[in-house]
């Protein structure tokens, strides 16, 4: 089984909703971030995935921890996912590879498919 490392941001509104993404092509919603390119931080690989996925800027971010778990959509992959609690600036829109935004509450997630590293790792640590 092979593995992917990834970074990605916790961001919630002033109602305490959580943000999330679906890829285009994909039907598992996750929270926003991606793979670190050569030579990034956890960090840099954040704020610029939250750039080119969200149109936003990183201003502060807080470690929730790193965590494992079956990836949504690549067969026989785990992913391990150094999670953070972010704070942005600007408008928040679905640019490159996101098709559509979902804000949820951590309590009680709709009905919609939820990536396995939000959802049995990642959630259970927001209630």
């Amino acid at each position: 089984m092979s593995q992917i490392s990834i970074v990605a941001a916790l961001i919630r509104d002033d109602q305490g909703l959580l943000l999330t993404v679906r890829k285009q092509g994909t039907s598992a919603f996750m929270l926003p971030g991606g793979k670190r390119d050569p030579g990034e931080d956890d960090l840099t690989a954040l704020a610029r995935e939250l750039a080119e996925e969200l149109g936003c800027v990183l201003v502060d971010s807080r470690a929730l921890g790193v965590f494992t778990a079956p990836a949504a959509n690549e067969p026989d992959t785990r992913v391990e996912g150094a999670i953070y609690h972010a704070t942005v600036t600007g408008p928040i829109a679905a640019q490159a590879e996101i098709a559509e935004l979902l804000w949820i509450d951590p309590a009680a997630p709709p009905a919609v498919r939820l990536a396995p590293l939000l959802e049995t790792q990642v959630l259970p640590r927001l209630s």
